[in-house]
């Protein structure tokens, strides 16, 4: 893979990637950070690839790795964001509260979340990723999806009162 065919693959993965880093670190300026230091990773790791085939989810399983180094090192650093801002605003979503309950969830269920129904990977392909069984990704999605419904029916029932 040369550099321009690189450079092309990494555009067009550019959503995915963002998708996944604002699911583990919340934080625009860390996820902007995390990507740019994945895309450098993955071009010094370029003849670590075996298959072409498998970039995007590669990129992506560095991507993790690299996002999960951040959050560790600013697991003790309360942003100035987050104590002024009570809800987080959606961009990604046509429904702000479905963005709000997806950010609500723990982070290993608002992960798999995000890689299956956003970003559109398959089971083994998250499980490939995450470095976990199938059953573990389906049960995830599960309890995810449960704890959603729960959250927007919490808020339906809240709106109806008002």
């Amino acid at each position: 893979m040369d550099r321009d065919d690189f450079a092309a693959r990494v555009t067009a993965a550019e959503p995915t990637l963002y998708h996944i880093s604002k699911s583990i670190l919340k934080n625009d300026c860390d996820c902007a950070d995390a990507v740019q230091e994945a895309i450098v990773t993955a071009y010094g790791k370029l003849l670590s690839l075996r298959d072409e085939r498998y970039f995007k989810t590669w990129l992506c399983r560095i991507l993790i790795h690299e996002c999960y180094r951040i959050y560790r090192a600013n697991r003790k650093v309360v942003p100035l964001e987050e104590t002024l801002q009570t809800e987080l605003p959606s961009e990604q979503s046509g429904d702000p509260g479905l963005f709000a309950a997806i950010m609500t969830l723990r982070e290993e269920l608002r992960l798999v979340i995000v890689l299956h129904y956003v970003e559109g990977f398959q089971v083994s392909e998250i499980a490939g990723m995450l470095k976990i069984p199938e059953g573990t990704v389906k049960s995830r999605l599960s309890r995810a999806r449960a704890e959603l419904r729960l959250a927007l029916e919490e808020k339906e029932v809240l709106v109806h009162e008002l």
